[in-house]
C-alpha cells in the first residue's frame, strides 16, 4: 500500500485531466447551444402549428398523388390553406409550409436523387408520398422513370411480377410470409379479383392471415406492395382508387427539360456537369453525415447516466460534430458560389434541352393518330445523344447551341418519320413547326386556334360568283377578327384580283392583293383555308419549309443498313406492313452481306399463326444465346400471345449475344379498338413503314409486274388474250387506285389484291382456251366471273357492285380488237405487243395522274384534298396540349372554354315537346301526322340526353361529381368542336362540326315547331332536318296508295325537279310533297334543260332546286333516259343510304355511275 504522502500527487494529473475534459465538454456543448437554441425556438413554434401542418400533410399524401404539378400547387395554396385560415377559429399553420419537409428530410431526398430519382420537384413529392403512404402505392409511370428509381432503391430485395405471369401468386404468397416488398408491373385497368383481399388488406385470424384465391396465406406486417402501370391515362375502378394511393410519375416538360439539360451539359461541358454532380453529391453526403452525427450525439446524451462530462469519447464526438458543422458551413458558402457560376454556364445550353423536351412530347402525342406510333423516353434519349455526337463542332457557344438544337430536331424528325405512313408525315411536321413557333412566341395563340377550329357558318348566298356560300361565310367570319377587318369589303370591291387566286392552279404561290400580301404566314394560311381549302396541304408544306428549312419537306429515307446500326439486342426492328410490299427483302439482303441466312442456320424466319407461339419462344431464346437473327412475321395474328412475346423479348435481351437481332412485321389495326400490339413491343422498336408508290401509272406497272412474257405466250389465242389481259390489268389498277378518293371512289374500303388479278388472268386464259374451236369470246361469262366473284367477292354494297360491273362492261368490249376502245380519256387500249412493249406504252401514252383516268370529275380530287386538309387540321387540334403539365394555364383555358360552351348550348337548347298536348290536337292518324309524332319523340330523346349530359359534366367540372370516362369524352368533344358520341347515337349521321351540327338541330326544332302548330304538312319539307327521312318518303307512298286504293308493294316514288326555290311555294301539293335541302356530288343539275350535266370546277356540291316527290304504280314509272341516283345522308355514303331517285339524263348512265354521282342531304 502506498504511503499517504505519496498518494495525492499521483491523483492530481488524473483530476486535472477530468477537469479539462469537463471544460472541453462544456465548451463544445456551449458551441452547440446556439444551434440547439434556435432549434428549440423552432420546435416551440411548431408545437402551435403542428396539428394544422399534419392535417395538410396527411391530405397531401392521401389526395395529391394523382394530380399534376400545377393542380397540386393550386389546391394547396389557393384552396386548402385559405380554407383552414378562413375558419371561425383559424387553424395555425407554418408560413410557407412545404409538405416534403414534413414527410422527409434533405438527407433522404439527397439519397433518392443519388439512386436515380429525377431531380425535379414533382418527382421528389411523388417519392415522399410513396414512402409514407399507408395504402399501397399505385404509380402511373408511362416513361418508366419511377420504376427505375424503385428498382435502384430497393435493389435485390424487390420481388417483381406481372399479373398473369406463370407462378406470380406463389411469389406474392412467399413475400407475404417473409415480409418482403413486391412490385406488380404493367397493371391493366382491370385487376385480377383474386387480389381483392390483398389490395384491401382484409386480414383474418387477428391480422395474421390474408386470403388469396381461396387460400389462407400467412401475413407478415413488414410486407409492402407497390403497383405500377405504363398506361398514360388509366381509368381504374373507384374501389381500386380507394384501396391504393395513386401517384402520377408521368414526366413533365419542365422535369424532362432539366434532365436533358444535364445530358447536354455533361456532353458539352463535362467539367461543369461533373463539378455540379460532385457538389450535389458532396452536399448530399454532408447533410447525411451531419444528420448521422447529430442523431448519434443526441442518442449518446439521452442514454448517458450520472456525470457524463468526463466522457472522453463524447468529447471527441462533440469535437467531430462541431468541426464537421463548421466545415459544412464553409463548403455550403463555397458551393453556392460555384453553383451560381455553373448555373449561369449551364443556362447557355438550355435552348437545346428545351427543344428536345418539346420534341419528345410531340412524338409521344403521335399515338393519338395511330396506336402503332409509340415512342419511349429510353429510345428518344438514344436518338438525342446520337444527334449531339454527330452535330458539327463550333468554339462559339451560341453557334454550337444553335447547331445542337438543329441537329436534335432533324434527327428526331428522321427517326420518327421513317415509322409514319405518308398520310401522317405532314401532320407530324406541321405539329412540330407550330409547337416550336408557339414555344418561341413567334405566332399568335388566338390566330392559331382560329385556324384549327375555323368556326364558320355557311352563308345563304355569295355576293361574288367565284365564291361558294360556304367560302363567303368563312370570309365574313374571318373579317370579324381585328387583323382581318375589311377583308369581306376588299373581296367584294376587287373581285378580279381575288378571282385570280381562286382560279389559280397553285394559289399558295400567288401574292395576295393590296395590303393583304404583307400578312404573316399564319394569317395567309387562315385566308387560304377560306378561299381554297383543297390547297391547304401544299400551303402547310410551304409554311413548314419557311419556318424550319427545305430539308424537312424533301423526301428523306434512311437506308436499311443505317437503320440496322441503331438496332441492338434490346432494340428490335418493327416493320409496319402495307399491302403489296415485302419489307423483308432488305433484311435478307443485309443478312447475306453480314453472314446471316436461313441456309447457314443463323437466320430464323417464323410466320406466326396457330401453334407457332412455342416455336417462336424457343427460337428467340436460342438465338439470343447464339447471336442469330430472328424474323417474326404477322404478329398481329396472335393477339393473345403478344403480352407473352413482350416479356420474352425483354428477358431474351438480358445478357444476350451482341449479334442477336429481332425483326418483326405486323399490320396496323383498322380502328383503335381493334389494336392488339402491346405498347412495350412498339415503343422499344425502330419502326419502319414501307408503302407502295401510288397513282395509275405505278399501279398499272405493278399489276403487269406480277406476270412476264411467258404469261403472254401461253395462250393459243394471243391477240385476244393480250388485249383482254391488258384491259384486266387496267381494271385492277383502276379499282385499287380509286380507293384514294374515299367514299366518292367506293362506298366501303375493299381489300382488292394481286391475288384477284392473277386468278382472273388464269380464268381468262382457261375460258379463251375452252372456246378455241368456236373462236368466240364469252364476254358476259368473263364479266360475271370478274365482277361478281373474283373482285365482286369482296364487295358488300350494291352500288359498288354496280360500279364494278360498269367498269368491266366499259373495259371488256369487242372494240378493243379494232383499236377503238378508250380505257380512259386520251388513252387507247394498246395494240398487240410484247410484255416490254406494254410497259413502254404506259410510259409514253398514259396521261398524267388526274381523276378523269377513273371516270371521275376533277372536283373529286379537290374534294379529296379538302377532306385531307380538314382531317389534318382536326388532328392538329386534337394533338394540342390540354393538360396543365404541358403549358401554363392550358388546362384552365380548356376547362373555361368547355364551361362557356356548356352555358351557351344550355341557354339556346329548346324545351322538350309536350307529346300529350301535340297528340290531343287531332284525332287523325295520317302517315304524315305519325311521322311528325315520331320526329318529336326522337327530338325529345336527343334534347333530354344533351341537357342531362351537359348538366352532369358541369357538376363534374365544379367538383361536385366524380369525372367518369363518358364525361371525359364529352369534355374532349366539346373542346375539339366535334359531336359527342352519346348525342350522335340519338341523332342522325353527320360529318359537321359541333357548332354547325347544333345550328342544324335548332333549324330542325324550328321546322317541328311550325309543323306541330296545326299538324298540317309544311309547304316544303326540309328532308335533311328529319331523323328518319325514309319514314317520310314511305309516308308519301302510303298516303297516295290509301287515297287511290293502290297496293303499296306495287308503288314506287317518282321525282320531278322543279325550277323553283323553297320560298316560291306557299302550300303543299294536293298529293305527294315538295322537299328541299338536297345537294348533288359528282355532277350538277342544269335547271334550264332539266338534266344532269357536268359539274362546274370547284363547285363541289351544288344545291338542288325543290323536288316534287309523289308515288305512282311501278309499271307507269318512266325509266328511259334516266340515271338511278342513290340518296345518302352525308358524304360518307355507305351506311347513310336513304333512297333511290331516277333523274333525267341525255348522257349514258354509265358516265354518272363511274363519276360517282349521288344526292346528299348534308354537306
Amino acid at each position: 500500500m502506498a504511503e499517504p504522502g505519496n498518494w495525492l500527487p499521483e491523483q492530481f494529473p488524473n483530476g486535472e485531466r477530468k477537469r479539462d475534459d469537463r471544460n472541453a465538454t462544456l465548451t463544445l456543448l456551449s458551441s452547440e447551444k446556439e444551434r440547439w437554441s434556435q432549434a428549440i425556438v423552432q420546435y416551440l413554434k411548431q408545437q402551435k402549428t403542428l396539428c394544422g401542418d399534419i392535417l395538410i400533410t396527411s391530405a397531401f399524401v392521401s389526395y395529391m398523388g394523382y394530380f399534376t404539378r400545377q393542380y397540386r400547387a393550386e389546391l394547396l395554396n389557393n384552396a386548402w390553406i385559405p380554407f383552414l385560415k378562413s375558419q371561425t377559429v383559424s387553424v395555425p399553420l407554418t408560413d410557407g409550409l412545404d409538405p416534403i419537409l414534413m414527410l422527409t428530410d434533405d438527407a433522404t431526398v439527397a439519397a433518392w436523387h443519388n439512386q436515380g430519382l429525377p431531380n425535379d420537384r414533382m418527382s421528389t413529392e411523388n417519392a415522399a408520398i410513396l414512402t409514407t403512404s399507408e395504402r399501397w402505392p399505385l404509380i402511373i409511370d408511362p416513361q418508366q422513370q419511377g420504376i427505375k428509381w424503385i428498382r435502384n432503391k430497393l435493389g435485390p430485395e424487390l420481388r417483381v411480377v406481372q399479373l398473369g405471369q406463370r407462378g406470380y401468386l406463389d411469389v406474392i404468397e412467399q413475400a407475404l410470409a417473409c415480409g418482403e416488398t413486391v412490385l406488380i408491373e404493367n397493371l391493366p385497368e382491370k385487376v385480377d379479383p383474386v387480389l381483392e383481399h390483398l389490395l384491401g388488406r382484409n386480414t383474418i385470424r387477428k391480422g395474421r392471415y390474408i386470403q388469396i384465391g381461396g387460400k389462407e396465406c400467412e401475413y407478415n406486417s413488414n410486407f409492402q406492395l407497390i403497383l405500377h402501370t405504363k398506361l398514360a391515362n388509366p381509368h381504374f375502378p373507384p374501389e381500386l382508387q380507394a384501396q391504393t394511393t395513386l401517384i402520377n410519375f408521368t414526366v413533365t416538360p419542365v422535369g424532362l427539360e432539366e434532365q436533358l439539360l444535364g445530358q447536354v451539359v455533361s456532353r458539352e461541358r463535362p467539367d461543369l456537369e461533373t463539378l455540379k454532380m460532385e457538389l450535389t453529391t458532396q452536399q448530399n453526403h454532408f447533410k447525411i453525415e451531419l444528420k448521422r452525427l447529430e442523431d448519434h450525439l443526441l442518442n449518446r446524451l439521452s442514454a448517458a447516466h450520472g456525470n457524463f462530462l468526463g466522457d472522453i469519447s463524447l468529447v471527441e464526438q462533440l469535437e467531430n460534430t462541431k468541426n464537421t458543422a463548421a466545415h459544412i458551413q464553409c463548403k455550403v458558402v463555397e458551393a453556392r458560389e460555384n453553383e451560381t457560376k455553373i448555373n449561369e454556364a449551364r443556362e447557355l445550353y438550355r435552348p437545346a434541352a428545351e427543344r428536345a423536351s418539346v420534341l419528345f412530347f410531340i412524338i409521344s402525342d403521335l399515338s393519338k393518330i395511330n396506336l402503332m406510333y409509340q415512342f419511349s423516353l429510353k429510345t428518344f434519349n438514344s436518338v438525342f445523344n446520337k444527334a449531339m455526337e454527330c452535330a458539327e463542332w463550333d468554339e462559339d457557344v451560341k453557334t454550337r447551341v444553335l447547331t445542337l438544337t438543329e441537329a436534335i430536331t432533324y434527327s428526331v424528325f428522321l427517326y420518327t418519320s421513317q415509322g409514319l405512313f405518308e398520310r401522317d408525315k405532314l401532320t407530324f411536321l406541321s405539329h412540330t413547326a407550330f409547337q416550336i413557333l408557339l414555344k418561341q412566341g413567334m405566332i399568335d395563340d388566338q390566330e392559331f386556334d382560329f385556324l384549327l377550329r375555323f368556326p364558320v357558318e355557311a352563308s345563304r348566298v355569295s355576293p361574288v360568283s367565284f365564291l361558294s356560300p360556304h367560302a363567303w361565310g368563312a370570309i365574313k367570319t374571318i373579317s370579324t377578327m381585328e387583323d382581318f377587318s375589311g377583308l369581306d369589303r376588299d373581296v367584294e370591291s376587287s373581285p378580279k384580283r381575288w378571282r385570280k387566286i381562286i382560279e389559280s392552279r397553285c394559289p399558295e404561290k400567288e401574292r395576295l392583293p393590296q395590303d393583304w400580301k404583307n400578312k404573316s404566314s399564319l394569317q395567309k394560311l387562315i385566308i387560304l383555308r377560306a378561299l381554297r381549302p383543297d390547297r391547304l396541304t401544299y400551303t402547310l408544306r410551304n409554311f413548314v419549309e419557311e419556318s424550319m428549312g427545305s430539308k424537312y419537306v424533301e423526301p428523306a429515307r434512311l437506308e436499311f443498313d443505317k437503320l440496322y446500326e441503331d438496332s441492338g439486342s434490346s432494340t428490335h426492328v418493327f416493320f409496319i406492313l402495307s399491302p403489296g410490299v415485302d419489307p423483308l427483302k432488305d433484311v435478307e439482303k443485309l443478312g447475306l452481306k453480314l453472314g446471316f441466312s436461313i441456309e447457314h442456320g443463323t437466320l430464323h424466319n417464323v410466320s406466326l399463326g396457330q401453334g407457332q407461339e412455342k416455336v417462336a419462344e424457343r427460337v428467340l431464346n436460342n438465338a439470343s444465346k447464339l447471336g442469330h437473327w430472328v424474323i417474326l412475321q404477322n404478329v398481329h395474328l396472335v393477339a393473345r400471345w403478344l403480352p407473352s412475346l413482350d416479356a420474352v423479348l425483354e428477358t431474351a435481351a438480358v445478357d444476350s449475344h451482341p449479334d442477336y437481332r429481332v425483326f418483326i412485321t405486323g399490320e396496323p389495326a383498322p380502328t383503335p379498338e381493334q389494336h392488339v400490339i402491346p405498347r412495350g413491343i412498339l415503343e422499344n422498336a425502330i419502326k419502319i413503314t414501307n408503302e407502295p408508290p401510288t397513282g395509275m401509272s405505278a399501279s398499272l406497272h405493278a399489276a403487269l409486274n406480277n406476270f412476264s412474257q411467258d404469261t403472254l405466250d401461253m395462250c393459243s389465242r394471243e391477240q385476244e388474250f393480250n388485249s383482254m389481259f391488258f384491259s384486266l390489268c387496267f381494271f385492277h389498277a383502276c379499282v385499287t387506285e380509286r380507293r384514294k378518293f374515299g367514299p366518292q371512289g367506293w362506298n366501303h374500303k375493299y381489300p382488292f389484291s394481286t391475288g384477284d388479278l392473277t386468278i382472273s388472268a388464269n380464268v381468262l386464259y382457261n375460258y379463251l382456251e375452252a372456246n378455241t374451236k368456236s373462236m368466240q369470246v364469252p364476254w358476259e361469262d368473263l364479266c360475271y366471273l370478274f365482277g361478281e366473284i373474283m373482285y365482286g367477292g369482296h364487295i358488300t354494297d350494291d352500288w359498288d357492285r354496280r360500279l364494278c360491273k360498269t367498269y368491266l362492261e366499259e373495259f371488256m368490249h369487242p372494240k378493243m380488237f379494232e383499236g377503238e376502245l378508250f380505257l380512259c380519256p386520251g388513252f387507247l387500249a394498246p395494240p398487240f405487243m410484247d410484255y416490254g412493249g406494254y410497259h413502254s406504252y404506259i410510259d409514253e401514252h398514259l396521261p398524267s395522274e388526274n381523276p378523269t383516268l377513273y371516270g371521275l370529275h376533277p372536283n373529286a380530287e379537290l374534294e379529296c384534298l379538302a377532306v385531307t386538309s380538314d382531317n389534318l387540321l382536326r388532328t392538329l387540334m386534337e394533338l394540342q396540349p390540354q393538360d396543365s403539365s404541358r403549358g401554363e394555364g392550358a388546362a384552365q383555358s380548356s376547362e373555361e372554354k368547355v364551361k362557356s360552351i356548356i352555358e351557351d348550348i344550355l341557354e339556346k337548347l329548346p324545351e322538350e315537346y309536350n307529346m300529350a298536348e301535340i297528340i290531343s290536337k287531332t284525332t287523325k292518324r295520317s302517315p304524315y301526322i305519325l311521322v311528325c309524332f315520331q320526329e318529336c319523340e326522337r327530338m325529345n330523346l336527343l334534347l333530354t340526353e344533351i341537357r342531362r349530359s351537359l348538366n352532369e359534366l358541369d357538376l363534374g367540372l365544379k367538383g361536385e361529381l366524380t369525372m367518369s370516362y363518358n364525361m371525359e369524352n364529352l369534355q374532349s368533344a366539346l373542346f375539339t368542336d366535334s359531336v359527342p358520341d352519346s348525342w350522335a347515337r340519338l341523332a342522325y349521321p353527320s360529318t359537321k362540326s359541333l357548332a354547325q351540327w347544333f345550328s342544324d338541330l335548332m333549324s330542325s326544332c324550328r321546322e317541328l315547331d311550325s309543323w306541330t302548330q296545326d299538324l298540317v304538312l309544311p309547304a316544303v319539307v326540309w328532308l335533311s332536318g328529319l331523323f328518319n327521312p325514309q319514314s317520310f318518303l314511305t309516308a308519301v307512298l302510303q298516303s297516295i296508295a290509301r287515297k287511290n286504293q293502290w297496293p303499296l308493294d306495287k308503288m314506287t316514288l317518282t321525282v320531278d325537279v322543279t325550277k323553283k326555290t323553297k320560298d316560291d311555294f306557299g302550300h303543299p301539293p294536293r298529293e305527294g310533297a315538295y322537299i328541299h335541302g338536297l345537294f348533288m356530288e359528282g355532277a350538277r343539275w342544269d335547271t334550264q334543260s332539266g338534266l344532269i350535266t357536268e359539274a362546274v370546277l370547284r363547285d363541289l356540291t351544288p344545291a338542288m332546286p325543290v323536288l316534287y316527290v309523289r308515288a305512282v304504280p311501278a309499271e307507269e314509272q318512266e325509266l328511259k333516259s334516266t340515271y338511278e341516283c342513290p340518296v345518302y345522308r352525308t358524304k360518307q355514303r355507305g351506311p347513310t343510304y336513304v333512297w333511290t331517285l331516277h333523274l333525267r339524263t341525255k348522257q349514258p348512265p354509265a358516265k354518272w355511275i363511274v363519276a360517282g354521282v349521288v344526292l346528299l342531304l348534308s354537306v
